[in-house]
């Protein structure tokens, strides 16, 4: 049995903390909101965020970081944005044997730098990126779900698979931790183009264009970045990028929904109610794309759609109006290392 910290009460944190205090781990669920954690503790549920699964008495809810002191594993599963302000406020309680995991999927928006590289000036381990195709809602009705745990350190991604991989929960371990960050960050942007497809009544033709050239896109960065190309076909590349396309549970794919409908990019927000990682992760691939002169039409189209204000109509007309190219560009080709 492990003592595992999770910092984040919403939806994918409580999940994780549901199946892990299920397999018989000591689980600590940390959260910044007061009033969420009260109600959470009251009622021994996430009504909000995950509704319908039963905390168990067992599982610790506070705001409290004391509780993080003893634990062989944290767990960040806030949202991208706040990965840098929780662990300098943290770090301090976190033992220096602890492996830290992150399964936020993002880029830091102040910096655009990735999470890992928020996380590990504070820590004396490698870091672990937990990342794959893993809606919350299905992970805690114990629905199979694959993950991948990767990390610069071998034996720190083994312990998380050792530690975390149960029932219905199969984890793989690679070394890619620029892939896997890659994918799991860009796959989001896809999704809001693609619920912007569905919002606009296009059909599985223009949806099914959009996930493989995106894939092309989203793998065209990665090399740039550092990234292995053989991760972009695996679970963090293809596997969260279906996964995410075409979900009802995807909050960027209904985001998308929004927009082809007629709503502002901040409208669609707001609707959602929930943090849509691949807005900000638009705005972070949009520099990187510039900063490594990367050909990448659908992401500058959509940083256009939902901070230039550009029309949507427009930009699908743009994409398929390219000059014509060969499809060598896709992922199962190398020539465009």
């Amino acid at each position: 049995m492990a003592k595992i910290g999770i910092l984040g009460s919403g939806s994918f944190g409580c999940s994780l903390g549901y199946i892990m205090d299920k397999a018989g781990h000591d689980i600590f669920i940390w959260g910044y909101n007061k009033s969420e954690i009260d109600d959470i503790k009251k009622n021994r549920e996430n009504k909000k965020h995950l509704p319908g699964i039963k905390l168990k008495e067992s599982i610790q809810f506070s705001t409290d970081f004391e509780n993080l002191k003893g634990c062989s594993l944290v767990i960040f599963a806030v949202p991208s944005f706040a990965v840098g302000e929780t662990i300098e406020k943290c770090y301090k309680y976190i033992d220096d044997d602890c492996i830290v995991i992150n399964v936020a999927k993002g880029f830091d928006p102040d910096t655009n730098k990735f999470l890992s590289d928020i996380l590990q000036p504070y820590l004396k381990q490698d870091i672990v990126v937990l990342s794959g195709p893993s809606h919350a809602e299905e992970v805690a009705r114990g629905i199979p779900t694959t993950m991948v745990a990767s990390s610069k350190n071998e034996s720190n991604a083994k312990y998380v698979q050792d530690v975390l991989m149960v029932e219905n929960f199969r984890i793989y371990v690679n070394d890619d931790i620029i892939g896997t960050q890659v994918g799991g960050a860009l796959k989001n942007i896809i999704a809001i183009a693609c619920g912007i497809c569905e919002g606009l009544g296009l059909g599985d033709n223009s949806k099914a264009a959009l996930m493989t050239r995106g894939l092309a896109e989203v793998s065209r960065l990665g090399r740039k970045l550092g990234a292995k190309l053989e991760t972009f076909s695996g679970l963090t590349g293809l596997g969260d990028l279906i996964v995410t396309c075409t979900s009802v549970h995807s909050r960027n794919t209904r985001a998308g929904i929004f927009i082809g409908r007629g709503f502002s990019p901040k409208q669609a927000m707001d609707k959602v109610g929930m943090v849509v990682e691949g807005y900000n992760a638009t705005r972070s691939a949009y520099a990187y794309m510039n900063e490594y002169n990367v050909v990448m039409p659908i992401v500058k189209g959509l940083y256009g759609v939902l901070f230039e204000g550009w029309d949507v109509k427009s930009q699908i007309i743009n994409l398929m109006r390219r000059d014509k190219t060969s499809e060598n560009e896709n992922i199962l080709y190398s020539s465009f290392q």
